[in-house]
């Protein structure tokens, strides 16, 4: 017991000396718990049915939280991943109408898929489908797609962004079961979507179009190959001399008369831009990603474990709740790329 005990803390010991070298797992770790810690206290987050899956904060959780988890050779979720879950599957497949409605019917449908097994749907995933297809546009320029929620923020909650959710609705698909991708009536629905993100009514930005590569990690049929590397090749255009990506070059943005100024590589766009690329297949080996994963293991803040990034629409306090939301989500996806391409 004594020998098994020394030999797994040695195994820890081990893979942690790895990371040191250049970043600390652990450390972004502590900073999203801790951020999820106060998300979990801050009222305008709250209702009755738990805190807000938010694009900036709990979305990014659900998603980098697991890589850390797997990192650090941790067993369980953690009490705010669990939270977050509980929040998606209240009301599941009956959201209540409201501004948040198709969000949350798609942060359902993408992360509700603990229950499946390879050949059918679990329940909870089933219904928040069944809503999501019902939510479904079928006439008018955003045919295929869902209302989204625009508050006039970037990079995540503008008119723009109804492409934005779209591509995260079909990342959730491409995750489905195959007998249920190839349902008559999903393939419909489906077909619906990539046909509009194929060719949606106005220009997408690149910071959107990187949701369809990312998404095309899971619903192969998104994009061709030509249309595939076509888009990376732009990304790799837009990526700076130092490794990172600017805010402008995944633009471009609205027109916010008090957001700070924003200089040279971008935690948030480089963190970002980086981890689509990796999930539409571009390989750590690459050129220009070792330089990106170069960038990124160099601006992890030692004391606070996160990638620093301030707001893009108004000038906050650093310490605030808003003040941080953009590092929240620079700092999952830095953590994802980084786990994944160790």
């Amino acid at each position: 017991m004594r020998r098994h005990l020394l030999f797994t803390i040695a195994a820890v010991l081990t893979t942690t000396a790895a990371y040191a070298a250049d970043w600390s797992p652990e450390a972004a770790a502590r900073y999203l718990d801790g951020r999820q810690k106060e998300w979990f206290e801050w009222k305008p987050a709250l209702s009755a049915d738990g805190p807000c899956v938010s694009c900036h904060t709990g979305m990014t959780y659900l998603l980098a939280r697991p890589a850390l988890r797997k990192a650090l050779k941790e067993k369980d979720p953690t009490i705010y991943e669990k939270g977050l879950l509980d929040r998606l599957r209240a009301n599941v497949g009956a959201k209540p109408a409201g501004a948040l409605q198709s969000v949350e019917a798609i942060f359902a449908a993408m992360f509700l898929t603990g229950e499946d097994v390879p050949a059918a749907m679990s329940a909870h995933r089933q219904k928040a489908f069944d809503q999501l297809w019902a939510l479904q546009n079928t006439e008018g320029k955003n045919q295929g797609v869902w209302r989204w929620y625009a508050a006039n923020l970037d990079p995540w909650e503008n008119p723009e962004s109804v492409y934005y959710g779209a591509s995260l609705g079909a990342l959730a698909l491409g995750s489905t079961p195959a007998s249920y991708r190839n349902d008559a009536a999903t393939r419909d629905r489906g077909a619906a979507l990539t046909k509009y993100l194929a060719s949606p009514p106005a220009p997408a930005r690149l910071h959107d179009r990187l949701t369809t590569l990312w998404a095309s990690s899971s619903l192969t049929s998104l994009l061709s190959d030509e249309a595939r590397r076509s888009l990376v090749a732009e990304v790799f255009q837009k990526q700076s001399a130092d490794g990172g990506w600017t805010l402008e070059s995944l633009g471009p943005w609205m027109t916010h008369e008090n957001a700070p100024v924003h200089q040279g590589s971008d935690a948030y766009a480089t963190a970002y831009a980086a981890f689509a690329l990796h999930k539409g297949g571009v390989s750590s080996t690459d050129a220009r990603m070792k330089k990106a994963i170069a960038w990124l293991k160099s601006k992890q803040d030692p004391a606070s474990g996160a990638w620093p990034a301030v707001s893009m629409n108004k000038q906050r306090p650093p310490d605030s709740m808003e003040g941080r939301f953009m590092q929240d989500a620079a700092t999952a996806f830095a953590s994802i790329v980084l786990v994944e391409t160790r």
